[in-house]
């Protein structure tokens, strides 16, 4: 009698619970009833078959309760960035999709260079998403996504989804093989942004997962944030709730600063033109096209030459590392602007000058320059002070900041890189 009981409970708690009903309902066929009432009712029903319902119903009811106090009430998903290293396969791959990307996004600045602090701005909301208390958000592409969706015109705004559109071009114009996330996009998007003024290579860690489609950008985090509108509080707060020390907003907000101040290029037309020289010089590689055609002269003057006795064919002093894009200032097409790496801190050392003024209302760098100039964080005007005498010191904060930035929240997953680097701490600016 008790295996035919057991036989009989099991099926009906099956069909009639769920894994996700906190306190599940049992159908007897008749009606849905808890343990109590079946004891209730027993009595009512012939004797023959009172004993059996009664064992069936409330030991049913029993097990259930046993069940579902085991299975723990499902909890609301929380959205973590999750970053594979390895996704694009081998090298070749991963170094296509992430030229692709830079390519595009340089193009697209040359065109059109009131672009430039947009692309940049992207990766800023893009990482500052990450809330560093619940451990959500991040630089997974939502950004792009709230973009696209929000009903604001203005200038700014327009720009931003400018840029976002030129990134998702950029996605569906590669094959499978070569495609690349959203979240990469806006994280190397930025960084090729700095370049194209003059700037120097930010690296950037590839790898992010796009956020799943049902998960939402984080409203708390306002779109127009670097707009200029808000003030200079609400901005560092912003900073401070994703972790990041003043040091690392100092170095972020100074390069937004520099691509917002530098004087692009007056004539869009020209981006195909190249910064390299016409024709190759001796001892340099190049395609046929770029070699300057010899004349009868220069044939002579080079045969003249293989007779130097002086000569012993090793004093090319000029060395050149062949690129098929051209050297690293060449790749990807022209510049735009008027700085270099070494002169890329310009305006850091200009708005420095401001730090010991009485009055720095003066100075020409907007909400950025007040922000970092605040009397009530001292140790954004230090650094400041710092970036505008050294270049180096500036371009060496600039490249961690960013890279940092880019992988907030983060969680490594895919063989060897999750075991060497999840739950590692990120490095900041302070860890030196």
């Amino acid at each position: 009698m008790v295996r035919y009981w057991f036989i009989t409970t099991v099926p009906l708690l099956v069909s009639q619970s769920s894994a996700f009903q906190t306190v599940p309902s049992f159908g007897t066929g008749i009606k849905t009833c808890t343990a109590l009432n079946a004891a209730g009712s027993a009595h009512n029903d012939d004797d023959n078959d009172s004993r059996r319902k009664f064992l069936t119903q409330s030991s049913t009811a029993v097990l259930a309760g046993l069940l579902s106090s085991a299975i723990p009430p499902v909890e609301s998903a929380q959205a973590t960035l999750y970053l594979d290293p390895a996704m694009y396969g081998d090298q070749e791959n991963r170094v296509s999709a992430v030229d692709s990307c830079r390519e595009s996004v340089r193009r697209a600045i040359l065109q059109n260079p009131s672009l430039a602090p947009a692309f940049y701005t992207l990766a800023l909301l893009d990482s500052l998403s990450f809330n560093l208390k619940t451990g959500d958000g991040g630089p997974d592409g939502r950004v792009v996504t709230a973009l696209l969706a929000t009903k604001e015109t203005t200038p700014y705004i327009s720009n931003l989804k400018e840029a976002a559109n030129v990134l998702i071009a950029g996605k569906k114009s590669l094959n499978r093989l070569t495609a690349i996330t959203i979240a990469d996009s806006v994280a190397i998007g930025g960084a090729e942004t700095i370049q194209a003024i003059g700037g120097p290579t930010l690296s950037v860690q590839v790898g992010r997962i796009d956020a799943e489609k049902n998960l939402k950008f984080d409203k708390a985090v306002p779109l127009d944030l670097f707009e200029g509108k808000r003030p200079a509080s609400e901005i560092r707060e912003f900073f401070q709730r994703s972790g990041l020390t003043d040091r690392e907003m100092t170095a972020l907000l100074s390069g937004l600063m520099t691509v917002n101040t530098v004087e692009k290029e007056k004539d869009p037309s020209t981006w195909k033109n190249s910064n390299k020289s016409k024709f190759v010089e001796r001892g340099k590689m190049g395609r046929s096209s770029d070699y300057k055609k010899l004349s009868d002269e220069d044939i002579a003057k080079e045969f003249a030459k293989d007779y130097d006795d002086n000569d012993d064919g090793l004093q090319d002093e000029d060395w050149y590392i062949a690129d098929s894009f051209g050297t690293k200032d060449q790749a990807f097409g022209k510049k735009t602007g008027e700085l270099d790496v070494k002169t890329f801190n310009k305006y850091i050392k200009e708005l420095s000058k401001y730090i010991q003024a009485k009055n720095s209302s003066e100075q020409r760098f907007g909400w950025i320059g007040t922000l970092l100039l605040d009397k009530d964080t001292p140790a954004t005007q230090q650094w400041l002070a710092k970036y505008g005498t050294s270049y180096l010191n500036y371009q060496k904060d600039l490249g961690v900041a960013y890279n940092s930035m880019t992988q907030l929240g983060a969680e490594y997953t895919g063989g060897k890189y999750e075991n060497l680097l999840k739950n590692k701490p990120r490095k900041t600016l302070n860890d030196d």
